[in-house]
């Protein structure tokens, strides 16, 4: 009951605090807060299964959201026939090149598992087909990225439904998590830490270097949303009727034709963004949902009982008969297509794909930071986390700014006291954080809403 009562505690108090925000700020930034929050507890709630479910340290988080990330252009965005006709061929010829050099290292490693050289034979393959593959697909790459260099560059994608993408994100991250776990997930916890971190950075460059790809840095804007656009509400008769409806009061205050129409048309143009920003939070709130019924139930499982008991003593599990391996290896995979999930979430509700932005701090660290402090191994701990923490993240600037303009009121404005505390406003983030969760892990180690301990 006492659990209970603390969840229902902690979501109420962000849910003021998000009120607050919109009654003092506006409510189209309470509702952006809002949809990064749903964002990034999806994301914390990945973390949280490897973690707190099954103890992997991931420090590939970075990686597999810019996987999620690329999916949204490849599936949305429309492709680029003229690229696809001066090398799409070499593409696709250097693409079955590499199928079949992974096919021909899968079929030595599990065909001839006791011959003596067969790790230098895979050596010597790896090494010879890195040239041939630069070698075919170069020609192919040099001219789709001649193509209209400044506005495409790339192939395109599939010009489907952008939450399709999130599914291939998912889909994707999956795979790429299933070759990352048989090669990193029998190594000690700490190289495992390690070696994720070295991957999702090898993952962003390639990302950011391969501009057939995703362009890299050009980026890749006006992405499809599964949301309306502001221009097209503002043109719509239901939507300016219904604003007109629910402003009447103000509207009949004004007797002014020209002035009523003018102050109509601004309270379209503002309810507009909030309207699109309402209907992503819908979304989102939606997937947190569903995200958070099937994680609660898989924990509440056998399946989960049986993780909780891998995490907790390996050895023993083995001595139970668990396939330890197997199961660390589908939950890897489980967690990183969340990621992969949220990632195309993201970059879905920013409108476009930027891979420079992929920085450790940011997609690696800060949701780590979310699932420590919100509680590991409880998924409305994984949830409040991401709440609590991006709700930190955001406001601790405005909130430093009024402290300081509180405090030093009565100081010119030339002063240099009052100058350096507000040029020192944007590093205030980090000193929160820090102070957050210091006093977290002094007084609720185990995080806001710990781990239930779930007795049979």
């Amino acid at each position: 009951m006492t659990k209970n009562f603390d969840v229902k505690i902690s979501f109420t108090i962000m849910a003021v605090l998000i009120a607050l925000v919109g009654i003092f700020q506006s409510w189209g930034v309470a509702l952006s807060i809002l949809n990064l929050c749903l964002i990034s507890a999806v994301m914390s709630m990945g973390v949280n299964i490897q973690w707190g479910f099954a103890g992997l340290i991931n420090f590939g988080v970075m990686g597999f959201l810019a996987i999620g990330g690329l999916a949204t252009v490849l599936v949305s965005v429309p492709p680029v026939y003229e690229a696809w006709a001066a090398g799409g061929g070499g593409i696709l010829i250097s693409g079955l090149f590499l199928l079949l050099v992974i096919v021909t290292i899968y079929l030595i490693n599990s065909k001839i598992p006791k011959f003596k050289y067969k790790n230098h034979i895979i050596f010597l393959i790896i090494i010879v087909s890195i040239p041939l593959l630069k070698f075919i697909s170069g020609p192919a790459i040099g001219r789709i990225e001649s193509i209209n260099a400044a506005t495409s560059g790339f192939l395109g994608g599939a010009n489907l439904p952008i939450i399709l993408s999130w599914f291939v994100g998912g889909i994707l991250s999956a795979l790429v998590a299933f070759i990352i776990g048989k090669i990193c997930l029998g190594l000690r916890s700490d190289y495992l830490a390690i070696s994720t971190l070295l991957i999702s950075g090898i993952v962003i460059t390639i990302v950011k270097h391969e501009e057939w790809l995703s362009r890299g840095v050009k980026n890749v804007i006006g992405l499809k949303r599964p949301a309306p656009y502001e221009t097209n509400l503002q043109k719509t008769d239901w939507f300016i009727n219904a604003i007109e409806f629910f402003n009447t009061s103000k509207l009949s205050n004004i007797i002014d034709l020209e002035a009523r129409a003018s102050l109509l048309n601004q309270l379209v143009i503002t309810s507009s963004g909030i309207f699109v920003k309402l209907c992503f939070s819908i979304i989102f709130l939606i997937v947190v949902l569903t995200l958070l019924y099937l994680s609660e139930k898989a924990l509440n499982s056998p399946w989960g009982r049986m993780m909780r008991a891998i995490r907790d003593n390996e050895d023993a599990a083995k001595a139970m008969g668990k396939n330890v391996v197997k199961q660390h290896l589908f939950i890897f995979m489980l967690g990183s297509a969340i990621i992969g999930f949220a990632g195309a979430m993201l970059v879905t509700y920013d409108g476009l794909f930027t891979p420079s932005s992929y920085q450790p701090l940011r997609y690696t660290f800060l949701i780590w930071v979310m699932v420590l402090l919100g509680g590991t191994g409880n998924n409305y701990g994984a949830i409040l986390g991401g709440f609590a923490v991006w709700f930190i993240w955001i406001q601790s600037a405005p909130f430093a700014l009024f402290i300081i303009n509180l405090l030093t009121n009565h100081l010119d404005e030339t002063s240099y006291l009052k100058e350096h505390l507000r040029d020192s406003v944007p590093y205030f983030r980090y000193l929160m954080m820090g102070l957050g969760l210091l006093l977290v892990m002094r007084y609720r180690p185990m995080g806001l809403l710990p781990e239930k301990v779930i007795k049979n």
